[in-house]
């Protein structure tokens, strides 16, 4: 009896330690601490194949291994406000109040362009066409089946289903989320109003699911349903995109060309936190942005090398010269000339006990 007792006691112990070590972990502690030659990342999903591809090279190239965690930009501001990892990744520019609850300054660096797409799921995935006016509508809930008037007017000869439409959109904290949602803002006095812009949202209808590749397979399994992913995603899973309605009332599909015109701008300020959606480019796309790598200004923080200080700082150098030829393979835009101009010098800001890392 005694021993049968003890057996237990042993196997309840066993069973609080394997749950104990497989319970979820927060946001802030699912990075590993960084290794000898090692960069650590994490942040927006947005970006992922292209960074992906982008370390792969530049592992390849100069032996330095980065590991990115694709866990969306919320999370990825938070591992770096927390110090847990080399750079932080994010598609909206950090807010005011976000640098301002960080323990020092972050500077952003963009890496690419990018446009979030419109997708569905209905039979023989036509291309439609969407209106600021329609669009917001749909994603308020108020518009709630795919052949209402609004939708079939815009869209004259394509076959409608008299189906609900399912909204899928981000659960995590995203920036491709505040893309999306800074743009309706933007052409959208109810939603504005009713919802606003965020990484994360009071969401008035549908269903939510992690990260970019989650929304992306969640639409292809969920007929009639309609979501906002990163151009990439839905290229890569071959799901049908629409062409919206831009400011100056063409119609205009998420093409490389179109993402590049939309940042054709002069408006661009010192430190590059700027909102690209809703241009008035006439022939820009209106769901473009810049995506961001963030790091800290002074890199001599948490007992940090200056050796690994200086990887990071030539990986990003990297990122925003050589590394720009991959962007367009993967549906990325490249930066314009003058950006990356001003992105360098920002770069060449980082110090390390007040040496600069680039020159």
């Amino acid at each position: 009896m005694k021993i049968r007792n003890i057996l237990m006691v042993a196997s309840t112990l066993l069973l609080l330690v394997s749950c104990g070590n497989n319970s979820s972990q927060s946001e802030t502690e699912q990075t590993p601490a960084p290794k000898a030659n090692t960069l650590i990342g994490a942040g927006a999903t947005f970006p992922y194949p292209l960074y992906s591809k982008m370390f792969d090279e530049y592992s390849k190239q100069e032996g330095v291994r980065v590991n990115y965690q694709s866990v969306g930009s919320g999370a990825g501001i938070k591992q770096l406000q927390n110090k847990i990892v080399d750079f932080g990744a994010s598609d909206a520019p950090m807010s005011d109040e976000e640098l301002k609850n960080s323990p020092a300054p972050i500077i952003h660096i963009p890496t690419a362009l990018g446009a979030v797409v419109i997708t569905y799921n209905l039979p023989d995935n036509p291309t439609l066409k969407f209106t600021p006016e329609v669009l917001s509508g749909v994603f308020l809930g108020e518009i709630k089946k795919w052949n209402d008037p609004k939708i079939a007017q815009l869209n004259p000869g394509v076959k409608l289903p008299a189906t609900p439409i399912s909204v899928i959109h981000r659960s995590d904290g995203s920036g491709t989320t505040f893309i999306f949602s800074d743009y309706l803002a933007k052409v959208s006095r109810g939603w504005e109003t009713a919802v606003g812009r965020g990484k994360s949202l009071n969401w008035p209808t549908g269903l939510g699911a992690k990260g970019n590749e989650g929304v992306s397979g969640f639409i292809k399994q969920t007929p009639g349903s309609i979501g906002y992913v990163e151009l990439a995603y839905a290229f890569q899973n071959k799901m049908p995109m629409a062409t919206l309605q831009n400011q100056s009332g063409n119609f205009v599909a998420p093409t490389l060309t179109a993402t590049s015109a939309a940042a054709n701008t002069d408006d661009m300020p010192a430190d590059l936190r700027v909102s690209i959606t809703n241009t008035p480019a006439a022939d820009g796309y209106p769901l473009c942005s810049f995506t961001y790598v963030l790091l800290y200004q002074k890199q001599a923080y948490n007992n940090r090398s200056p050796e690994q200080a200086k990887r990071v700082v030539d990986l990003i150098d990297w990122m925003l010269h050589d590394g720009q030829q991959f962007n367009e393979a993967l549906e990325y835009g490249k930066l314009p000339e003058r950006v990356e101009k001003k992105a360098t010098d920002i770069l060449k800001t980082v110090t390390y006990n007040n040496e600069l890392l680039l020159k």
